[in-house]
């Protein structure tokens, strides 16, 4: 054990009586217990030579027989072994949790082996896409060609789930497939809903008001009669039916 905790506080509290000798007895002591991680071995005379001090050794007799207790031929220090004790813990701990990294990295490369990753390569398609290659029952060949082209500049492949969706929308709308897809090829869309072309038919339907004959003439068709009213000037009834065909068209 290369490294101790020393607290310096505690050392000085029990050694302020020590001479300068003695104190250093006690530091080159404590250094040989955790260097030797466990008791010291030998008679005192002994002892005092390995730490370089037997032109002094009653001073390390003295030391000894004050922190330390001969326990057969071994002198023990209870603090030290408290010290070892919890270096020994955490050295054990640290090695169980690298020997667990180690199973896990081991573990890993013998997967990695047995399974190798499989990429797709140029001239072969991923299967999970499902995209969809075959033109559809009611549907020209060059429309589902021009359509997928437009999907796939916009990043959106044509799925078995896209043309499902599609189709659903197409039967809300009451158009064919057909008619959708040339629809979203004039236009632009990568994808269809029925409420879209809803939404456009009612626009269709409704009277212009440009005019205020146009505005007397759309609010009789769409509100009541013109007369029954009681706005002050033909803009308040031009708002009121605006506001008329946006209610509408969020009941639906």
């Amino acid at each position: 054990m290369n490294f101790y905790p020393f607290h310096i506080g505690d050392y000085a509290a029990h050694t302020r009586h020590l001479s300068l000798m003695e104190d250093l007895a006690y530091r080159r002591l404590i250094d040989l217990y955790y260097l030797s991680e466990g008791s010291i071995v030998g008679s005192w005379e002994l002892i005092a030579r390995r730490i370089g001090m037997s032109d002094i050794s009653s001073d390390v007799k003295y030391i000894l027989e004050t922190y330390f207790e001969l326990n057969g031929e071994k002198w023990v220090n209870k603090r030290c072994d408290e010290e070892l004790a919890k270096y020994h813990l955490k050295a054990e701990s640290a090695r169980n949790a690298n020997r667990a990294k180690s199973e896990k990295i081991s573990v890993l490369k013998s997967t990695l082996k047995s399974e190798p990753l499989q990429l797709p390569t140029n001239n072969q398609e991923p299967i999970t896409n499902n995209i969809k290659t075959i033109t559809p029952d009611g549907v020209s060949e060059s429309i589902f060609k021009d359509f997928k082209k437009l999907r796939a500049t916009k990043k959106a492949p044509l799925t078995e789930t896209a043309l499902k969706g599609l189709e659903r929308e197409a039967k809300k709308a009451n158009m064919s497939l057909q008619s959708v897809m040339e629809l979203c090829c004039e236009r632009g869309w990568s994808g269809f809903k029925a409420d879209w072309v809803t939404i456009e038919a009612q626009k269709a339907k409704e009277l212009p008001l440009g005019t205020d004959a146009q505005v007397e003439a759309a609010y009789k068709a769409e509100c009541g009669d013109p007369a029954k009213s009681r706005f002050n000037n033909y803009w308040e009834m031009k708002n009121f039916v605006i506001a008329q065909r946006e209610k509408r068209k969020l009941a639906t």
